[in-house]
């Protein structure tokens, strides 16, 4: 008779173990997300100063004097605080060494290739403003996503590189990249040379 019971026991506990299992469920890992950043609206104003040249720069960025040691005249940087990023602006004049400045932004550029995934680059020709260069997009978890150069090829030359302070993650800084680069693209399309 307890061999009964104990079978029925059994025979119940079968069932609702199996049931019990089956609603249980399964869960899998979320991939690793970003926070949301909220970028503000496109909005463009004049710089000028006394540099031989002019650009229009977003409004929520400012435009300062770079206080590096080594830095020249009319060397800057404009910083886009909220997103942590900044675009080092470095002024030459040329001297018959067009060649070397033209080097040194490529050469510069081609640093990252430790991490860039890919460099692209794209030519830049605004004949009306005697304005020519080129705009190189660097691909990948580098130090510095996208940098350009601009040139008249007689007087002055100026260089351009995008700079985050925080680790390259190309994931995550990939809607700010993006965001930034529209800014530059609209940086060489208004520069002007003044003199």
């Amino acid at each position: 008779m307890l061999f009964n019971q104990t079978r029925s026991v059994f025979l119940l506990l079968i069932p609702l173990l199996v049931m019990s299992h089956g609603c249980r469920k399964h869960f899998t890992p979320k991939p690793r997300g970003y926070f949301r950043i909220d970028l503000p609206e496109k909005q463009y104003r004049m710089y000028r100063s006394d540099c031989p040249f002019s650009f229009e720069f977003p409004v929520y960025a400012s435009v300062v004097p770079d206080k590096d040691k080594d830095a020249e005249p009319c060397w800057l940087n404009i910083q886009f605080e909220q997103l942590h990023a900044t675009i080092h602006l470095s002024y030459k004049q040329i001297r018959k060494n067009l060649p070397e400045l033209t080097e040194d932004a490529r050469s510069f550029v081609y640093k990252h290739t430790i991490k860039a995934d890919a460099i692209g680059e794209i030519q830049l020709t605004y004949p009306e403003r005697k304005v020519y260069g080129i705009l190189y997009d660097i691909e990948g978890n580098a130090a510095s996503s996208v940098q350009f150069f601009l040139t008249d090829s007689t007087r002055h030359f100026i260089r351009g590189a995008l700079y985050f302070s925080t680790t390259p993650n190309a994931d995550s800084l990939g809607p700010v990249i993006r965001f930034i680069r529209e800014d530059i693209i609209h940086l060489t399309s208004t520069f002007q040379w003044l003199n």
